[in-house]
């Protein structure tokens, strides 16, 4: 049996949230004497085994750093072919996922993209906003230091137009000013390819997330290695700073 068709298990302590760092497409087509774009495509393939995992066992919210906003330092051809790939995506899988009840919902500087891939992005959230199965949260163009930047530039704003007080702000108003405003933070954080970093993934909402790093490449993980993390995750106990009673 494959890790795409494994059964779903059932696990008594479920995240609401996952997020993971899609790391390890070059190392894997590297491996293989394969061209990089190789190891594109096939983390493409992953993301719909984990999407149909992330249904299947009853996550709510799955959210993917697709495409960081460092990566755009990456050789031109590289950020190319990542483009494409993203174009050929939300013009041909996003009705196949709203079959499936997902939502999309990005979050991110779409600005940097070319115009066609901003309006196929848009129409995608629009296409599948009644959808309540699963809502896949797409990171593009997505940084966490310039997400909290943002977030401060707008409360000094609103504080400016004498719309707030400063002494009216907290964590939660802060929260509502940050590109994932209205989700959940994550509970899971997962990271392939044996890197044990953040790399500018959700900094602000990781602050209680619990980790998971796992040493395959992304386009190799599973819906096998999707229950393993979430085993891991159920072990854990969170205390959110207090202590056990």
């Amino acid at each position: 049996m494959s890790g795409s068709d494994h059964p779903a298990t059932a696990h008594t302590c479920l995240p609401e949230h996952v997020a993971i760092i899609m790391d390890g497409n070059g190392r894997w087509a590297g491996m293989r004497g394969l061209p990089l774009l190789a190891g594109h495509r096939a983390g493409a393939e992953a993301v719909q085994r984990t999407v149909r995992a992330a249904t299947a066992r009853g996550v709510r919210w799955l959210t993917l750093y697709a495409f960081s906003s460092e990566n755009w330092r990456r050789a031109p051809g590289e950020v190319a072919d990542l483009t494409s790939l993203l174009r050929y995506y939300l013009r041909h899988k996003v009705a196949e996922l709203s079959r499936e009840g997902v939502r999309l919902r990005i979050i991110g500087d779409l600005a940097r993209f070319p115009p066609d891939i901003q309006e196929e992005a848009r129409r995608a959230e629009a296409v599948t906003r009644g959808n309540t199965r699963l809502v896949l949260v797409l990171a593009l163009s997505y940084g966490g230091r310039a997400d909290i930047v943002q977030a401060a530039t707008r409360m000094a704003q609103a504080v400016a137009r004498g719309e707030l007080r400063a002494e009216q702000i907290d964590e939660s108003v802060f929260a509502s000013a940050l590109l994932t405003a209205g989700m959940p933070d994550p509970d899971l954080v997962v990271r392939t390819s044996g890197e044990c970093r953040l790399s500018n993934f959700l900094l602000w909402q990781s602050a209680y997330a619990e980790l998971v790093f796992l040493d395959i490449p992304w386009p190799d993980f599973d819906a096998t290695h999707f229950d393993t993390v979430l085993d891991i995750y159920s072990r854990r106990e969170r205390r959110f700073g207090a202590r056990p009673a």
